[in-house]
């Protein structure tokens, strides 16, 4: 109840009223000093530059309309991933009204130690066999190639924050409340050239978003591989499983150093990308449009190498980190499953148990891969474990082994930070 709906109840007991509101008055006094020292200490630690970027990445003035800031769709609490409120979790709710993003929200943390998107040289261990191979990048598709130039990205996405123009942002922090920090970072004259200052503002959120709190290694798993912990049977039965190429197999894209104890060489993903064919989100925009990932990448006709074809990467998306995943639901780049155990089950039973995961259509067959063009199927992987099983094969993992595997993920959340 306010203090003017107060007032007019009481206006017989007017001294009664002056002692609320001056009790209100306190506590507001108190409240406001208790969030200064909450966001105080939210911000110990950062450098000028990193403090610059928090300041962008959480200003909702940037937006068009006004409301809407990196940090609504990358909540610290969900580990920078999240919806901005949407009424599907799957897809964020944008600036303008009735909009909403077109995939699947990826988290922000560990983003930094992706590398810039390219083709690289791989060579089969087993057959000796050498191909290039896209790896890096920034979204699922790697269409930023780093961190700086995925800022732009929602900025200026219509279904995402929807601003004008480069000039519109740098307008929008130049008279805004921490415009002084940015001159204090990179120099009294830094709002005289709108695309030089719309640089370093990105540079900026790049530094923040490459900050510590973005990586902090303080997971359950981090603690066992530096000896300062143990994991329950269950968690090591599934790490086991996570590891082993005849089972999981998990090991083969979700990478880690099996001779060191360093968590940094533990971050769960080589990078690369890969088709896994899952099924199609009926709430999905790609519904109607296929989402063919990569090969939509805008520009990658004239970055793929000689005598590859652009379509043989259709389907193929960057493979995530692994770390905070438990948190991180819904999964997949357009969040068909809403659930992590359905995610492993999957894996394990798309070939062996299709109709579990995929519909019939009108003949009564099942539609593999439905969310692909059928001319494109092709190129799901079907040729390492555990999706080399087929039709009314064993899985790879028991039901038992997908709980276990399920629990080794939920130990690489990070502690939250109090």
């Amino acid at each position: 109840m306010s203090v003017g709906s107060l007032l007019r109840r009481l206006r017989r007991r007017f001294s009664i009223a002056l002692m609320l509101c001056g009790a209100l008055g306190l506590n507001a006094a108190a409240q406001e000093t208790s969030s200064q020292a909450i966001s105080a200490s939210d911000e110990q630690g950062l450098t000028p530059i990193e403090l610059l970027g928090k300041r962008i990445f959480e200003d909702k003035t940037l937006s068009r309309p006004a409301g809407v800031a990196c940090a609504s769709c990358h909540q610290a609490q969900q580990a920078y991933q999240g919806n901005n409120d949407s009424s599907i979790a799957a897809f964020a709710r944008g600036a303008a009204p009735n909009t909403l993003g077109k995939r699947n929200t990826p988290t922000v943390m560990y983003a930094s130690f992706s590398p810039p998107f390219s083709f690289v040289e791989e060579r089969d261990v087993k057959t000796g066999h050498r191909e290039m191979i896209p790896i890096g990048g920034q979204f699922f598709d790697g269409r930023a190639a780093t961190l700086t130039e995925q800022v732009k990205g929602p900025l200026f996405d219509p279904n995402e924050m929807n601003a004008a123009s480069k000039k519109d942002v740098v307008a929008a922090i130049r008279s805004g409340p921490y415009a002084e920090l940015l001159r204090q970072v990179f120099g009294a004259h830094i709002f005289n050239n709108d695309n030089d200052a719309f640089l370093k503002i990105s540079q900026a959120v790049a530094a923040f978003e490459s900050s510590s709190r973005f990586h902090p290694f303080s997971s359950k798993f981090d603690d066992y591989l530096q000896g300062k912990g143990e994991l329950t049977p269950q968690e090591l039965e599934g790490f086991k499983l996570f590891k082993d190429p005849k089972k999981g197999n998990c090991l083969s894209c979700h990478v880690g150093n099996e001779t060191s104890h360093n968590p940094q060489d533990w971050l769960f993903t080589d990078y690369t990308y890969d088709a896994l064919g899952g099924p199609k989100y009926q709430q999905a925009r790609s519904a109607s449009k296929p989402d063919l990932g990569l090969c939509a990448q805008p520009g990658l006709a004239k970055k793929i190498p000689f005598q590859m074809r652009l379509e043989s990467f259709c389907g193929a998306f960057k493979v995530p980190t692994l770390r905070n995943i438990a948190k991180t639901a819904p999964y997949l780049h357009n969040g068909v499953f809403s659930n992590l155990r359905d995610v492993v089950a999957f894996y394990a039973t798309r070939d062996t148990q299709p109709a579990r995961w995929f519909p019939r259509n009108s003949r009564g067959l099942i539609e593999k891969f439905n969310d692909l063009p059928r001319s494109l199927r092709r190129n799901v992987n079907i040729s390492e474990a555990p999706y080399d099983r087929r039709l009314n094969q064993s899985p790879r993992l028991s039901e038992a082994e997908i709980d276990a595997i399920t629990a080794f993920l939920a130990t690489l959340t990070d502690r939250e930070k109090h």
